[in-house]
């Protein structure tokens, strides 16, 4: 009988703590006298060793051992194939795993000598990639800036839908700032934006990160190629303890959203935890009077781009469209955007401000510049059909089409006949017609052309006729306007 690990703890606690009898014992456990006591001698008396599993591949592991000695690039399928003609029928996933372990047994290893650097001494930057952020439908790449302090294991993480040389630039003063300083040395991979040529261990590093890192007075010293481990505290610390602590289990609702629950992770978790290799937090461990001070510079390393703008007020970036004012149309200006903001510049004056917008296709201030516009030239918004009329008419033409506007009329069709009537009756003549329509809020082309009708054909007067009671010609009475009735009329005709 086998007995699994947690009755023989059951069976240790009543004989050693409680002082059971045996018999108490075997009621309890339903087990026999004789199995209690051979557990009580010896725990693990139960446990027979595992039987080995026999596979059809045993018989030819040494022969793939030797291939895969000859060459350790030889593929699970190039091995079976010389096999076979020897009698292996087993699959290729047995010889697959095999394989693996295998490879895994045969690489060489390599030793390599633990670098603890002095306080203030070496800072190790990297980027990471971490997929994409949702913005309704318009999805961002993200990636994260991580720069370690290497006595401390001190970390700074920065996420970006970027990695321009500005943006890389910019993480750097923002790290610093987090820092208080700057090291001596900071260390990197082969990136563009520090490597712009290498050739073995000559290195050309980029004009315009050398003159930053001049600027800020750091030595910056690329690795190796294929050379990770040189700056392995920012790889493992770094990227890889961000990946598995800070990302799981996590939403953003957008950039500074992710920035600001970093901020908080590094603040609470990354930077308070006792390090495995240091045995100390790294905020404890960190020596900031060891770091060389900031410079007082005020440089500018916002993404900065030239752009005309068109003839609607707009210029274009980064999938958006920004207003400016009207008078800067056909002119080049400069914008310049970071993670936060997109300013625009006519020169060194400040032309328009937006919040950055990570949303494509989006287009602001359009609102807020064709009000500017509309002010400066009322006629903007006008069509030409409009316009025509206004200039024929005068100003009171165009409080009469927002008249007609509200009306359920064709407006083209509309302007089309009040233009017809202009040409046959003359400007003088609708101008006159279209106050009379006004007043008596009788809208619509037709209306215009009635009272021209009836003005172009005058009824001759009739005398006035004489009452015998001389009583009833001295009767007061109002005295009605045709064109109510030429209105009703009207209506009347065009009900369907």
């Amino acid at each position: 009988m086998t007995v699994d690990a947690e009755r023989i703890n059951a069976l240790y606690r009543l004989c050693h703590e409680e002082k059971w009898s045996l018999r108490k014992i075997g009621r309890e456990l339903r087990m026999a006298r004789k199995t209690i006591k051979k557990y009580l001698a010896c725990p693990a008396a139960g446990r027979g060793a595992p039987k080995p599993r026999t596979t059809k591949l045993d018989a030819f592991k040494p022969l793939v051992r030797e291939l895969l000695e000859k060459d350790p690039k030889a593929s699970a399928v190039v091995i079976a194939q010389r096999l076979e003609p020897l009698g292996y029928t087993g699959r290729l996933t047995i010889l697959r795993a095999y394989l693996a372990t295998l490879r895994q047994a045969l690489r060489p290893r390599r030793a390599f000598l633990r670098i603890e650097s002095r306080p203030g001494e070496c800072f190790q930057v990297d980027w990471g990639h971490f997929g994409a952020l949702d913005y309704d439908g318009d999805r961002r790449k993200l990636y994260a800036f991580c720069l370690v302090e290497c006595h401390s294991r001190r970390l700074y993480v920065e996420f970006t839908h970027s990695q321009t040389l500005e943006t890389f630039l910019r993480c750097h003063v923002h790290a610093f700032r987090f820092m208080g300083g700057v090291a001596a040395e900071c260390v990197y991979d082969n990136l563009a934006s520090v490597v712009a040529e290498r050739d073995g261990r000559i290195v050309r590093f980029n004009p315009r990160f050398l003159a930053f890192a001049r600027e800020y007075g750091f030595y910056p010293r690329a690795c190796n190629r294929a050379a990770a481990w040189e700056k392995g505290k920012v790889e493992r610390g770094g990227i890889r303890y961000v990946r598995q602590n800070f990302w799981p289990l996590r939403t953003f609702t957008g950039l500074s959203d992710a920035n600001g629950q970093a901020r908080q992770w590094t603040g609470e978790v990354a930077n308070r935890r006792i390090h495995s290799e240091t045995g100390e937090s790294p905020d404890d461990r960190f020596r900031p009077e060891a770091l060389r001070p900031l410079p007082q510079l005020d440089a500018d390393y916002r993404d900065t781009v030239l752009a005309r703008v068109h003839k609607d007020m707009r210029l274009r970036f980064d999938g958006n469209r920004y207003c400016v004012p009207p008078r800067y149309v056909g002119r080049q200006l400069t914008l310049k955007a970071d993670s936060s903001s997109v300013t625009i510049y006519d020169g060194e004056h400040e032309v328009a401000r937006y919040v950055r917008s990570w949303h494509r296709g989006r287009t602001f201030g359009a609102e807020r510049f064709e009000k500017e516009l509309l002010e400066e030239r009322p006629g903007a918004q006008r069509t030409r059909a409009q316009q025509r009329l206004v200039a024929f008419l005068g100003p009171a033409a165009q409080s009469y089409l927002e008249g007609l506007a509200r009306s359920d009329r064709s407006m083209t069709r509309q302007m089309r006949e009040l233009l017809a009537l202009i040409r046959r009756y003359g400007p003088e003549a609708v101008a006159a017609a279209l106050a009379k329509a006004q007043a008596a809020s009788a809208f619509g082309a037709d209306y215009i052309a009635n009272i021209l009708l009836q003005e172009s054909h005058p009824r001759p007067e009739q005398p006035a006729l004489q009452l015998r009671d001389p009583r009833l010609s001295e009767l007061a009475t109002d005295p009605l306007s045709l064109l109510t009735y030429d209105a009703f009329i009207l209506a009347q005709r065009n009900e369907p």
